[in-house]
C-alpha cells in the first residue's frame, strides 16, 4: 500500500515533466525550423514548411526518447526495491 502512495503523486509529477519537456522540445524544433527558413531564405509557403517539419520530429526517435521520463524513475525504484529487500 505504501508504494502506491509514493507512485501516484509520482505519477503526477512525472506526466507534468513530460509535458512540459514535450512542449520545450517542440518549441525548440519549431524555432530551429523557423531559423533555418530565414538563413537560408526559402521561397514558398513558411508555415507548410514548419509543419512538415514538426510532423517529422513527432515521428522521430528524439521524440520518443522523452518517454524515458516515465520508464527511468520507475526502473530505479523497482531496483531500489528488490536490491533492498532481495540482496
Amino acid at each position: 500500500m505504501a508504494l502506491f502512495r509514493l507512485l501516484i503523486p509520482l505519477l503526477v509529477v512525472l506526466t507534468v515533466v513530460y509535458v512540459g519537456i514535450s512542449l520545450y522540445s517542440r518549441w525548440v524544433r519549431k524555432t530551429k525550423l523557423e531559423a533555418h527558413w530565414d538563413k537560408k531564405r526559402l521561397t514558398g509557403d513558411r508555415e507548410a514548411f514548419v509543419k512538415r517539419g514538426l510532423d517529422k520530429y513527432d515521428r522521430s526517435l528524439k521524440r520518443k526518447l522523452i518517454l524515458g521520463v516515465y520508464v527511468v524513475p520507475f526502473v530505479v525504484i523497482a531496483s531500489i526495491v528488490y536490491f533492498i529487500n532481495y540482496t
